[in-house]
This record gives structure tokens, sequence and C-alpha cells, in this order.
């Protein structure tokens, strides 16, 4: 061999030296980085499972703890006649309520009042037409009364459902 042979084969040996070392040291690198991941990992489950439990313990005594709650107001004597009494103040008030409203002058009422109601509708539907017949020939949105007041009005469109 000569001495440049020689030099070229000991570049290469140092070259695949360094890539053996490299990749070595990678390996390694790898290595050391799927530990700590594991590591990380099993440290993060234990982390969950302890907070898990915690969290079911927790439950478990809100639930105990809603049950007495709820114990105390159920056996209380006091409250639970309360209610009674507060369940037939309900009924007797719903019995008189149901007995004036079968009265004869509250019937006579509510008569009156439909009869008003109807006649206020119709009243109001006349008016609209007129407003809006005045509205048409003066383009005003107010009229004069013969008290010399101004009353203003408001012209609005409606769309009706489609005839069949």
């Amino acid at each position: 061999m000569t001495d440049e042979t020689k030099q070229i084969s000991a570049s290469d040996d140092l070259a695949l030296a360094a890539l053996s070392e490299a990749s070595q040291q990678s390996d390694t690198d790898e290595l050391a980085e799927s530990n700590q991941l594991a590591d990380t990992l099993n440290s993060l489950q234990n982390l969950i499972e302890k907070h898990a439990r915690e969290l079911t313990r927790i439950e478990g005594e809100l639930k105990e703890k809603r049950q007495s709650l709820k114990n105390i107001f159920d056996n209380d004597i006091q409250l639970t006649e309360a209610k009674e009494e507060v369940d037939r103040h309900t009924q007797a008030m719903k019995e008189r309520r149901v007995q004036l409203q079968n009265d004869p002058q509250s019937t006579s009422l509510k008569i009156d009042v439909a009869e008003l109601n109807q006649q206020k509708k119709e009243l109001e539907e006349t008016l609209s037409n007129h407003l809006v017949n005045y509205h048409a020939l003066t383009n005003s949105t107010s009229f004069d009364t013969s008290d010399g007041d101004q009353w203003d009005f408001s012209i609005k469109a409606k769309i009706k459902a489609k005839k069949i």
C-alpha cells in the first residue's frame, strides 16, 4: 500500500469510527429518551390513578352528606307539618277559586269582558283601516282632533296566512 492509500484507508477508518460512535451515541440518546418517556408516563399514570381514587372518595362522601342533609329535612316534624298545612291551604284556595269562577256574578263579568274585547278588536280594525286611508290621502302620521289636540299614529303591515 502506498502512503496515499494508507491515508485514505485511515481516513475511512476514522470516518467509520465516527459514524459508529455517533450511531452508538444516537442509540444511547434514544434509549435515554425512551426511558425518560416511560418514567414520565408511569408518573403521570400514578398521578391520574391517585386523583381518580380521591375523586371517587369525595363523590362517595358527597353522596353520604347529601343523603344526611335530605334526611334532616325529611325527618323534621315541624317542616312536615308546615308542608301539610301549606297543602291544605293550597287545596282550599283552589276550591275557593273554582267556587268564585262558577259564581253567577263572575260568569257575567267574564262574558262582559269577552264582549268588550270583541268590541275593542272590531273598533281597532275599523280605526286602522280609516288611518291607512287617511295616511294614503295626506301622507301624514298624525291627525287633529276637534279639541285642537294632535294624535300621532303608525302604520303597520301584517301578512296574513295564505287562503287555500
